[in-house]
């Protein structure tokens, strides 16, 4: 029978547990957003916090510099100050804006002049009054300033004479007002207008137009403010920001200077000037880490969910963003060369070989944004930052050899000389002496990534409880003490462990698993059977049963108590938590069943029995790798016991062992859905296939003295196992003591 025959094929899909965001209970989610708080606080302060460094300056503009100050790195920098004084000046250059000549003030004058000439005309027509009364009748006009010479030459001028000139100063006038007059070259407009009188005048009357014409003339285009503002405005927008370089070793003060504007400048842009708590400063580090602190929470949320069931994952996380945070605060600001000594590649390797390789690669990305942040938009100091830990995490993949961290450093230092030259020498910066002290400090990055991880792998492990594949692999050594004592004490038992270990093993890898974890979990789910082997017939050599001594009860509690006894002797050689899980969760809450059903016989009902004495302590599978140890450790027991001889009864006898547990419910609290169980069984038969195939009966070899045995033409058919029930006996079920599909225990 097949998976299909009991669930179903459309059911393929269906997930038999999983844990979605809104099922995990409201404890462990508040335990875990106060440790995301407290980050959150931490590193707005870290941000913020004017930290006080060797090399910084306490200096405002007008103070005097008490020591040299050398740029300890070159910056290319927008200057404020620079580009200010560049608009300032782009706007002075903008001349003032006049409005185009008003015909209107040219026909006003125009009309002035025709009434102060008919004045002169009466004036001068006026037989009764005399010469000089006439003369101090126009020197009375207002809008006339006529020096006495004129105004006297004007009175004595003769009819003919008079009205030659009078035309010719309403000509003249008219002529001077059609051109444009302002307010600044209205004296030179005037000074043209002896120009424009006709040749053929008389001097004195020439004279006369002119001085007329002169006073008469007035501004006829005029300022406009506004107008000129506006193109002043869009000549300052018009300016590009203006960069400002210092070189490195460029002294920018010298022990005396008066600290300039520009200086003060300098030193911000180097990060050189120590400042006081700016307000500004913990806005800007409040709303970049609000930001990045949201889009994790979004993450968290929607793709891993099981992070709120432990605090362990989010204290590492947290505080290795701090320290990372923390060192690129004091050097990226200030330093030229050692932002590229800092091993960035650390916390992605770290990270990915800890918890996992998705979630170190989002936590690496969102602080490269911040080193961007801090770094002003440092396009090369960001692809440093991310690139070599991702490649790095690749090569280390889950860190499982220590030849693995050696070449991760290769590949890390590789990626961060690239990344130099690429960004170096295609921008055209051929500073041989800066470019050889870059590629020397990503080779010396890649050391100092791999060796932190490695440290950072065993402290993680050893503070926090994080099974790492280092200690995966350090414990499933033969040579470990435990796994001694189980091949010394259990040998039948140890013999099991490593069939269950490999069909585990190669179960997990087919369906995604922690194959690693599952394999060394395997090794140790039984280890509790050393402290009293004999009770379980596969560490019994000869037909003494300890059982036929003992009781219902107590054979049911000697045998369960061999969980117990293998978390105490976990305990003792302190196994990681994940590895110990798989003690209790491999029988899950099993019933003994052989001494039950045995209680129940001498009882004479099952009434009169209690059913909790005789099960595991449990709980059920919690993960996939121990519900994958679970039926690897039932299926090869099932199998050993029954014999199957041909393929078709081995997948059924594996089938059916699958079964048994899934619908008992030991199943019900791990993610694997249907076709994951289908994938496991299969892998079980490949692995129970191999070890129950057939062996050749070879002859015997003749004895000394003996002729030999002639050879057949044909070797004789391979043996077929036996497969007939086995004998009655008096422990019919302790063939599948510990694991079976009938009485696991």
């Amino acid at each position: 029978m097949s998976v299909d025959d009991w669930i179903g094929p459309a059911s393929g899909s269906r997930s038999l547990s999983y844990m979605k965001s809104q099922d995990i209970p409201w404890a462990d989610r508040v335990r875990v957003l106060v440790i995301w708080t407290l980050f959150m606080i931490a590193a707005i302060i870290i941000l913020a916090a004017p930290l006080a460094l060797g090399d910084q300056v306490r200096l405002q503009e007008g103070d005097v510099a008490r020591t040299d100050v050398v740029a300890p790195r070159q910056v290319t920098y927008i200057s404020e100050i620079l580009t200010q004084q560049r608009r300032e000046s782009a706007a002075n250059a903008v001349l003032d804006v006049y409005d185009p000549p008003q015909a209107r003030v040219g026909r006003q004058q125009l009309t002035l002049a025709n009434q102060i000439l008919d004045f002169i005309v009466t004036v001068r027509s006026d037989s009764l009054t005399d010469a000089a009364t006439k003369t101090a009748y126009i020197e009375a006009i207002t809008r006339l300033d006529l020096p006495p010479a004129t105004v006297e030459r004007i009175v004595a001028l003769l009819a003919p004479a008079w009205e030659r000139t009078a035309a010719e100063v309403q000509v003249v006038l008219e002529r001077a007002m059609r051109e444009e007059i302002r307010e600044n070259n209205l004296e030179d407009e005037r000074r043209k207008v002896s120009a424009r009188v006709r040749l053929d005048l008389p001097e004195e009357d020439a004279a006369v137009v002119s001085e007329v014409v002169q006073d008469l003339l007035v501004p006829n285009s005029f300022y406009n403010a506004t107008l000129t503002e506006q193109r002043q405005q869009s000549a300052r927008e018009n300016v590009e920001p203006v960069t400002a370089t210092v070189e490195r070793d460029e002294t920018i003060l010298r022990a005396g200077d008066i600290v300039t504007s520009m200086d003060v400048e300098a030193l911000d842009a180097l990060g050189l000037r120590r400042t006081d708590w700016s307000l500004t400063d913990f806005r800007a580090a409040t709303a970049i880490m609000l930001l990045l602190g949201l889009v994790y929470l979004y993450y968290f949320w929607r793709q891993e969910p099981q992070l709120w069931l432990g605090i362990s994952v989010s204290l590492i996380i947290a505080l290795c963003m701090i320290a990372f945070i923390t060192i690129a605060k004091v050097v990226i600001p200030t330093h030229t060369l050692l932002p590229f000594l800092v091993p960035y590649a650390a916390l992605t390797m770290l990270l990915s070989v800890a918890v996992r390789f998705r979630l170190a690669l989002v936590i690496t990305g969102l602080f490269t944004i911040l080193v961007g942040w801090l770094s002003a938009g440092d396009v090369a100091l960001m692809a440093y930052v991310f690139l070599p830990g991702l490649v790095g995490a690749i090569k280390l993949r889950r860190g499982e050899r220590l030849a693995s961290f050696a070449w991760a450093a290769v590949y890390v230092a590789v990626t961060n000389t690239l990344i130099v030259l690429a960004f170096t020498i295609g921008a055209g910066d051929w500073d041989v002496r800066g470019l050889a002290e870059l590629v020397g400090a990503g080779f010396f990055n890649g050391l100092i990534a791999v060796t932190i991880t490695l440290l950072g792998v065993y402290l993680v492990g050893a503070l926090f409880g994080v099974t790492t594949s280092l200690q995966l692999m350090e414990i499933s050594r033969p040579t470990h003490p435990l796994l001694r004592q189980l091949l010394l004490k259990a040998p039948g038992t140890y013999h099991h462990t490593l069939i269950v270990a490999n069909m585990a093993e190669r179960a997990a890898e087919a369906i995604g698993a922690d194959a690693l974890l599952t394999r060394v979990g395997a090794y140790y789910h039984d280890v509790g059977k050393t402290i009293r082997p004999y009770f379980f017939i596969e560490n019994r050599s000869d037909d003494n049963d300890p059982h036929a001594r003992l009781d219902s009860y107590t054979s049911a509690q000697v045998i369960i108590a061999h969980v117990k006894d293998g978390m105490d002797l976990a305990q003792k050689y302190h196994l990681p938590k994940r590895v110990r899980a798989f003690i209790p969760e491999h029988h899950g809450t099993q019933s003994v069943s052989y001494f039950y059903h045995q209680a129940v016989k001498q009882a004479g009902s099952a009434d009169e029995v209690d059913r909790t004495q005789f099960e595991y302590p449990g709980p059920k599978p919690q993960s996939r790798e121990t519900a994958i140890t679970m039926l690897a450790d039932s299926a090869e027991a099932t199998v050993r016991s029954k014999h199957p001889a041909t393929v078709e009864e081995l997948e059924k006898v594996v089938s059916d062992s699958v079964q048994s547990r899934l619908l008992s419910g030991q199943l019900d609290d791990t993610p694997l859905t249907v076709e994951d169980l289908r994938t496991v069984q299969r892998a079980f038969v490949d692995v129970l296939r191999g070890l129950q195939h057939p062996r050749v009966d070879y002859p015997a070899e003749a004895q000394p003295g003996q002729a030999a045995t002639a050879l057949p033409d044909q070797l004789p058919p391979p043996a077929q196992p036996d497969i007939s029930p086995p004998e009655e006996s008096k422990e019919p079920a302790l063939v599948n003591q510990g694991s079976g599909s009938t009485s696991v225990f």
